[in-house]
């Protein structure tokens, strides 16, 4: 269950950039972000807060990574 686990966090790391858009890359990285805290969430018994932290740290990760490819984050 860890090897999921760890392996889904692996694929949403490779593909929180997903977007042309600032609004698309934080929209998607806050959904890839939902669904594996929810299944890190799911380990520990505690599904729900696991998506909510997920979804929040995804979103300002896709922002983020947004800014960076904008050249306004070194």
């Amino acid at each position: 269950m860890r090897a999921i686990a760890v392996s889904s966090i692996l694929v949403v790391m490779l593909l929180a950039g997903c977007g042309d858009t600032t609004g698309s890359r934080a929209l998607s990285g806050g959904g890839m972000g939902a669904a594996a805290g929810g299944l890190i969430g799911s380990l520990s018994g505690n599904f729900g807060e696991g998506a909510l932290i997920g979804a929040g740290v995804g979103a300002v990760g896709g922002y983020l990574y947004d800014q960076h490819e904008k050249g306004n984050i070194d």
